[in-house]
């Protein structure tokens, strides 16, 4: 009895330790989410819309179509509210495509209207898609003049991407499109665009194939392990680079152990399916140089914002098309060509 009496009164004054699932993390999966969120914007109103409507994600899944129609009704009302505001913003050359955007945005919210009242699923789906890249339009309105970030001097000899830019991605298994974000990894996107516009990865094998995990090409054909420069004659690298929210400055050739950043999400995160990422070698985060890989995003295995690659290599871009491809190729298959779409005015050969 004494014996009782105290494990009694052990449990009920000693706190109890109870074991609690991994945090979701970064909730953001979709690719134009992070895309948009990433831009180096400042618009309150149109980033208020721009979540609001994203937030209706989670509503889809659970068919909680009261909830739905009430937040297409807020996002209705904040269009009417501050549509003059962010025209006004614009500037004069812009304005008329900013209305016709803007009334485009309309139509779409009245449309997810009709949805949400239907209850059709993938009908409000692929409405929301539209309306999100109307609103992602409008915010490209308010992109800098000036590239917005400073760039060590001590890498001005590298190629630099001052701003986004688009390409077409040939595989023996298909093809697929990403996007490039030089505003958040400028020296790692420059360095794979500057590549791509050399034909460097025409006809190179996917040399890693990790199930549920990566996808890595970019290995030259020869001895080499990177990009070997011809006028210099030695391997080119590129310092691991990584942006965080909320911090003024792009951190070089850090990780986030480094810095001490144990719960940060970068800008660009590791949270999704075909996000694109530098490769270096174990010992070194500065010696990446040509080779880097598709991250294959598994839910379960792969917490947004809590897994392993996050903050120890650089994510410089996203698959935006053409995702049933990742899933295809193993080490059987290979790059047949990369071309850039779009943006290629953007790349600059140095600093």
């Amino acid at each position: 009895m004494f014996v009782l009496i105290l494990l009694l009164q052990f449990f009920f004054t000693s706190p109890v330790q109870v074991l609690a699932d991994l945090p979701n993390g970064n909730a953001v999966k979709d690719p134009n989410a992070i895309l948009r969120n990433a831009l180096p914007i400042k618009q309150k109103e149109l980033q208020d819309l721009q979540h609001k409507l994203e937030e209706t994600s989670d509503l889809v899944r659970g068919g909680r179509w009261p909830a739905l129609s009430k937040t297409v009704t807020k996002c209705q009302s904040l269009v009417k509210k501050y549509k003059n505001k962010i025209i006004d913003e614009i500037n004069t050359e812009d304005k008329d495509s900013a209305e016709k955007t803007f009334s485009d945005l309309t139509n779409n919210l009245d449309e997810l209207a009709n949805k949400a009242k239907t209850k059709d699923k993938y009908g409000f789906i692929d409405t929301r898609k539209e309306a999100l890249e109307k609103i992602g339009f409008l915010e490209e309105f308010f992109l800098p003049d000036e590239f917005p970030y400073e760039i060590p001097s001590e890498f001005d000899e590298l190629p630099r991407l001052l701003g986004r830019a688009t390409v077409n991605i040939n595989t023996s298994k298909g093809e697929m499109i990403a996007i490039i974000d030089g505003y958040n990894a400028p020296l790692t996107g420059g360095a794979f665009i500057d590549l791509v516009t050399k034909d460097f990865y025409n006809d190179l094998p996917i040399n890693r194939a990790e199930e549920f995990f990566v996808l890595q090409t970019g290995d030259p054909k020869g001895n080499d392990i990177g990009y070997v420069d011809p006028e210099t004659n030695k391997e080119r690298n590129v310092p691991l680079e990584i942006r965080v929210p909320g911090e003024t400055n792009t951190f070089y050739n850090e990780t986030f152990e480094d810095l001490g950043f144990y719960t940060e999400t970068p800008t660009l995160p590791f949270a999704t399916l075909g996000t694109l990422g530098w490769s270096h070698s174990s010992k070194e985060v500065s010696d990446g140089s040509s080779q880097f890989f598709f991250f294959l995003y598994e839910a379960e295995l792969n917490p947004a914002g809590r897994n392993l690659i996050d903050g120890r290599n650089a994510a410089f871009g996203y698959v935006v098309e053409g995702f049933d491809i990742l899933e295809e190729l193993t080490m059987e298959d290979k790059i047949i060509s990369i071309q850039v779409i779009e943006g290629a005015q953007n790349l600059k050969a140095n600093g």
